[in-house]
């Protein structure tokens, strides 16, 4: 008997590729300032903690540069676990947050992401985005 994501097709070679793709865009659009890109990483109703639906996305990339140091922050995720299906996914990702600002580079925080996704006409797509406080607070 056929497991239901079995069913619904198991995530292809290209589904990983691509959602590896979107967690790439995601932090370069956020570590870019691009709010509009970042936005776009999500479906239009999508969550990144508290905040749902594109416009509070958009506001919060402009506060993360102007208020949280943004500019002078990195992302890098590694070690990315993805499962699901073809039609939606869950991703489990880790977090380090650089300081640029500083000489050397600095490690601000490490922390976790944990994800649900969906694929749509666009391509795979965030609808929730969960990052709890890492080991050195970032506000958010």
């Amino acid at each position: 008997m056929a497991s239901a994501a079995g069913a619904a097709g198991a995530l292809s070679a290209q589904d990983n590729f691509e959602i590896q793709q979107l967690y790439a865009r995601y932090n370069i659009a956020i570590d870019g300032g691009d709010g509009e890109a970042w936005a776009s990483t999500f479906t239009p109703d999508g969550a990144f903690n508290q905040l749902v639906g594109h416009d509070a996305l958009v506001g919060f990339v402009k506060m993360w540069r102007e208020k949280l140091n943004g500019a002078t922050r990195k992302h890098w995720n590694n070690n990315l676990q993805i499962s699901g299906n073809s039609k939606e996914a869950s991703g489990f990702v880790y977090l380090m947050l650089v300081d640029i600002s500083t000489k050397p580079a600095s490690i601000l925080t490490t922390a976790t992401y944990t994800d649900a996704l969906v694929k749509t006409k666009d391509g795979w797509r965030f609808t929730k985005r969960h990052a709890p406080p890492g080991r050195r607070s970032i506000s958010q």
